[in-house]
């Protein structure tokens, strides 16, 4: 089945272009170095990403050979809406194992930076064209959808890049997959670059970034703001060095940041950030952005406050929009209405002003002892040792 009738989901930025999530956790996720997935979790990750509704699934390099293209027959099984792509160099015996394997689409990946070109490659910029040019059209000779990835595009010379992306064109490819491969870009480059290109091109442009600098969300969004139609992305940003840019941030960008009309099952991110960081053993961070534990717990005594008034004063969505419970955590920094608000709505006890006070003192010293916020089974200790001494100054 071919790409084009595979992504039903209209998602329209004021223009009306429409922009797809393409995911490679089974790709360039795995290349994260020391992180492996058996078949068995490539399978699940696949069946996640296609319940969050994903348009296109990066599954893997057939060239890999054995347990690589049986996992990818495998999934191609499956039945899934999501296109189903599988990575090649631009060599044309490699995309004969990605036929074999009967994925509809394929990115073909050569390099369009000089430093790559010279020292990677070893080679000219003219066999660069070459090569590319003749995969692309093997490729569509064979019915695929094409991606040709430009590596190192954010390092190429603009000139050259704009020369790489007509000739792709030319020979039939569906998209420039424009790839930051060692994240130098910046917001304002990034649009700057895409720009340059869909204004000289006018080819479909993925945008593929990397998170060297922290950027990789960032400048994922930048490019589609110029006009990027595509955004690749992995789960909980996985990937080669600091990762790539995460397919949590960008959806949630995407939707809450430039408005877009998300369609994708949010609800599911925090189960599927907790399995795929167990399946690569990459823990999960408390405060990673979108699905992060902690980032709707509070226990600033003012956020508290505001929290329990209107949750929108210091949250940017709800949680349950992302597969999270919201915690007012009682600490160092607790307020007063946290903790009547905790004994109240969890405990079912309805704590005056006074008990309130005195027991934050108490919290606050706790807190500052065992150096972190305190458990329910210490707060109620407190809160009895609160009642017993009371009681005996009342005797």
């Amino acid at each position: 089945m071919m790409w084009e009738s595979l992504s039903k989901k209209d998602w329209f930025l004021e223009d009306n272009t429409k922009v797809y999530v393409v995911d490679t956790t089974l790709r360039d996720g795995e290349q994260t170095a020391g992180v492996v997935f058996n078949n068995d979790e490539k399978i699940r990750i696949a069946r996640y990403l296609d319940q969050i509704g994903v348009d296109q699934i990066e599954a893997g390099i057939p060239v890999m050979g054995g347990g690589e293209k049986e996992c990818i027959k495998q999934m191609i099984g499956l039945g899934l809406k999501a296109s189903i792509m599988a990575w090649n160099r631009a060599v044309i015996s490699d995309i004969k194992q990605s036929i074999e394997c009967g994925v509809d689409a394929v990115a073909i990946s050569i390099s369009a930076s000089d430093i790559h070109i010279e020292h990677k490659l070893q080679t000219t910029r003219q066999n660069v064209l070459n090569m590319m040019s003749d995969a692309v059209k093997f490729a569509k000779d064979n019915n695929l959808y094409v991606s040709v990835n430009a590596e190192d595009a954010s390092r190429s010379d603009i000139e050259f890049l704009t020369e790489f992306a007509l000739v792709a064109k030319h020979a039939g490819a569906n998209r420039l997959r424009f790839c930051d491969t060692v994240g130098t870009l910046n917001p304002l480059t990034t649009y700057r670059y895409i720009r340059t290109l869909l204004d000289a091109v006018g080819l479909n442009i993925e945008m593929h970034t990397h998170n060297d600098f922290g950027m990789a969300t960032a400048n994922a969004l930048a490019g589609v703001y110029a006009g990027a139609t595509h955004v690749g992305v992995t789960v909980n940003g996985l990937g080669e060095r600091a990762g790539n840019a995460c397919l949590q941030e960008v959806i949630m960008g995407l939707k809450h940041l430039m408005k877009v009309n998300v369609t994708y099952d949010t609800t599911l991110f925090r189960e599927v950030a907790e399995y795929v960081a167990r399946a690569s053993d990459r823990p999960l961070s408390v405060n990673k952005p979108i699905v992060g534990a902690n980032i709707f717990a509070h226990e600033s005594g003012i956020h508290g406050d505001g929290v329990l008034k209107n949750p929108s004063t210091y949250e940017a969505f709800k949680p349950e929009e992302v597969g999270l419970e919201r915690q007012i955590v009682i600490g160092k920094h607790t307020g007063t209405a946290a903790i009547r608000s905790k004994f109240i709505n969890e405990y079912g006890l309805d704590i005056n002003e006074k008990t309130a006070k005195n027991l934050l003192v108490r919290v606050r010293d706790k807190s500052i002892e065992v150096k972190r916020s305190l458990f329910d089974k210490e707060l109620m200790c407190l809160y009895e040792e609160y009642l017993q001494e009371n009681k005996t100054e009342n005797n």
